[in-house]
């Protein structure tokens, strides 16, 4: 690798490659690392259902502006529209 090779910016070193081969070489344990929790949390019992949703440019703004305003995300604030127009 050579001296500009860079990992988020930052320089990666042949003594760091050697030393992430080293770890691999050992070995990993799955199942720890499954309890890592990658990934997003679940919502539920179940994987939650990606459904697309088409908006003009100003309903998106209101929502990004609630969602800012409120220090939410933008499908938190969706998903509250939502459970208070269906109850």
């Amino acid at each position: 690798m050579s001296e500009h090779e860079m990992i988020n910016g930052v320089p990666v070193s042949e003594e760091q490659i050697e030393a992430w081969a080293a770890e691999a070489e050992r070995g990993y344990d799955v199942q720890a690392l499954k309890k890592r929790g990658r990934g997003r949390p679940g919502r539920g019992a179940l994987p939650s259902q990606v459904v697309p949703v088409r908006l003009t440019v100003e309903e998106l703004a209101t929502i990004d502006a609630r969602a800012r305003d409120e220090h939410k995300t933008r499908s938190q604030i969706m998903r509250e529209a939502l459970e208070a127009h269906l109850e």
